[in-house]
């Protein structure tokens, strides 16, 4: 089906007409072309151009109300089948058709061709020669009528310019993603019979691995005479399986083209998003913008930012002789507009290390890296064990030990020092509810000890017995000055995770070691640490073309709080859990483990953190179900940090 105009009405048959008398009293002089009957031409031009976007050929010359008019020498269904064959070729465009004159002997017809959106329309006079014999009026068509330089046989044939692509730029102006050269998959309905295709289409679904039945109900439904894709490969990517059973299935059409990808299938593919052909959905929820067969962002920010990056295709009208080998004449031409970059922060090595560190771990996971001096998210890659969804910066998990990090925050702002004394007990109970420690918890870092040795052990039971020192928005309000549950609009899906005050004494105690709820995406928890290491509330930022600032009403943490929090989180990796990180080379890491229990498909089972900062660079390892973030998450974290010097 061909689109029509959302602005055109599609008129009903014209009954026969003729003029009343030849005096011409309907607008026109003296004996002019009666200007019903002139008005009556134009609309049947007009609707049988839109019927003809909604029908096939046939069935728009049937409906057409130019066969009810009377023409010279020939039929008005011969009229008809003319008109339609000049204006197939005219891509579904629908063209408003309007009287401009009249007079004894002719209809002037002034035509507009909304050819881009946007843009101003084709539009030129065209003039129609009438006779009058006895009070009867004919028309004589030619089919300059349509177009004023047409000749005998010429058709018009508008062909869409597709405007290029921006590319999506990284840290550097680093091209991430931009034309590649692809190879796709689809059945060709005009090289199978039609009872065949979907046989054919069956079997090339089940060799290329799409879904069987929804591909064999687009092969269906489709015309008699289009292609539909079914797969795109990168090109050298393409299985050999597939090369060599593709060969046997008839209708089977292999397509080379480009399309913008990114370096690899893999990445950052949950936040880039995808290019292909428009969905269904699309079309019908923006029927102006999209049409069947269009090549489009259909997901993340490829999707989001598709109108900055696909730019406005232009057009070009030619007049052609279907069957002379004379050129094409051009009648008419918009010039398309490239579609403009987009340009983020992430880095491709660093992207590409840290999707290549998660390739082997099984349990979904992710890793996000800020730098702490600007924000710039340098890295936000899934695992696999994600399923293509975007756990980096959109995961909403409890944060475990690594939300410590924002206790003690409060702890320090409620007037204790890393120095002052804490009670680090193997167990305490809140309201009922019992609190212990993990299993290996060091006894030797057991009972009254200082705030720092807590934190660096991770002792639950001492940050818990310290919640009395809080008021009722203290952990909230520090959460915010560490960049964590305040709601920004980044650009890009983004969750900053959610704090608030406890609605019970249990709950509170939960809160003070991350868990209760408290939650946290990697991409909050990578903020968290590179605010501490920054020494101000860090907001990340992925765009380049989005401004981001703290929110108002948020208060940083001081320079002595950020200071003591830094002198902590170095003893978490000096002499706590964090030690597998002390030879890292190169200035000094601090860092927070955690786990977090949930209740998973095995019982009780535990999300494994780790969070570290070193020099300008900032670091979230999540992994979903873990041992420790020392045994589970730490030697991601640690081959990464690595790997960036």
């Amino acid at each position: 089906m061909r689109r029509t105009s959302a602005s055109l009405l599609l008129l009903p048959l014209l009954a026969p007409l003729v003029a009343a008398c030849s005096g011409g009293d309907e607008g026109g002089g003296a004996g002019d072309v009666p200007s019903d009957l002139a008005g009556s031409l134009a609309s049947a031009l007009a609707s049988t151009a839109g019927s003809l976007a909604d029908e096939d050929s046939g069935q728009a010359v049937a409906d057409s109300g130019l066969t009810d008019l009377a023409f010279a020498d020939l039929q008005g269904a011969d009229v008809a089948k003319d008109y339609v064959d000049v204006v197939d070729g005219m891509d579904g465009v629908v063209p408003s058709v309007d009287v401009a004159d009249v007079s004894p002997s002719a209809v002037t017809l002034a035509w507009s061709w909304p050819l881009v959106e946007g843009e101003d329309p084709w539009t030129y006079e065209t003039t129609v020669a009438a006779r009058e014999s006895s009070g009867d009026w004919s028309f004589v068509w030619d089919r300059t009528a349509v177009e004023p330089t047409l000749r005998t046989h010429e058709v018009l044939d508008a062909t869409t310019l597709p405007a290029e692509r921006g590319d999506v730029t990284g840290a550097g102006g680093k091209v991430l993603v931009t034309e590649r050269p692809v190879v796709e998959y689809g059945i060709d309905k005009t090289t199978v019979r039609a009872a065949q295709a979907p046989a054919a289409a069956r079997r090339l679904a089940q060799l290329v691995g799409v879904d069987v039945a929804p591909y064999v109900a687009s092969v269906k439904a489709a015309g008699p005479e289009a292609y539909v894709p079914a797969i795109t490969y990168r090109r050298g990517e393409v299985p050999p399986a597939v090369r060599a059973g593709a060969d046997g299935i008839p209708g089977v059409l292999v397509v080379s083209d480009d399309l913008s990808l990114a370096p690899t299938r893999e990445f950052a593919a949950p936040i880039l998003g995808r290019v292909g052909p428009v969905t269904a959905e699309m079309v019908k929820d923006d029927p102006d913008t999209y049409h069947p067969g269009d090549i489009a962002g259909v997901s993340g920010l490829e999707a989001r930012y598709d109108e900055q990056l696909r730019g406005t295709p232009g057009r070009e009208v030619v007049a052609t002789d279907p069957d002379s080998a004379r050129r094409d004449r051009r009648l008419f031409r918009v010039e398309p507009v490239d579609g403009k970059r987009l340009a983020l922060t992430l880095d491709e090595r660093l992207e590409t290390t840290a999707e290549d560190l998660l390739a082997d771990v099984g349990p979904a996971s992710a890793l996000v890296a800020i730098r702490p001096s600007d924000g710039a998210i340098l890295a936000a890659a899934n695992g696999p064990g994600t399923g293509g969804q975007n756990y980096a910066t959109y995961g909403q998990f409890a944060p475990g030990s690594t939300f410590k990090i924002v206790s003690t925050l409060a702890l320090l702002r409620s007037g204790l020092t890393p120095d002052s004394t804490v009670p680090c007990t193997t167990a305490v109970t809140v309201d009922g509810k019992r609190f212990e420690n993990y299993d290996d918890y060091p006894s030797g870092a057991l009972g009254d000890i200082p705030l720092r040795t807590a934190i660096a052990n991770s002792c639950n039971t001492a940050v818990i017995s310290q919640r009395g020192r809080l008021g009722r928005t203290d952990l909230v309000d520090a959460a915010a000055s560490l960049g964590l549950g305040v709601d920004h609009d980044l650009g890009f899906p983004a969750y900053f995770g959610s704090v608030d005050p406890p609605a019970s004494e249990t709950e509170g105690a939960a809160d003070m070691i991350g868990q209760g709820t408290v939650l946290a995406s990697p991409m909050a928890m990578a903020t968290v640490i590179a605010s501490v290491q920054q020494g101000s509330t860090v907001v990340p930022r992925l765009l380049d073309q989005v401004d981001v600032a703290p929110p108002k009403g948020v208060d940083p943490p001081s320079k002595q709080d950020a200071a003591h929090l830094r002198g902590i989180l170095r003893q978490v990796v000096t002499g706590g859990s964090g030690i597998g990180l002390l030879d890292v080379p190169g200035p000094p890491v601090i860092a927070k483990t955690g786990t977090a229990e949930f209740d998973g498909d095995q019982g009780r089972q535990t999300h494994a953190w780790m969070v570290a900062a070193q020099g300008d660079l900032a670091v979230a390892v999540f992994v979903d179900v873990g041992d420790s973030g020392s045994g589970t998450a730490g030697p991601i974290l640690e081959a990464f940090l690595r790997a960036a010097r």
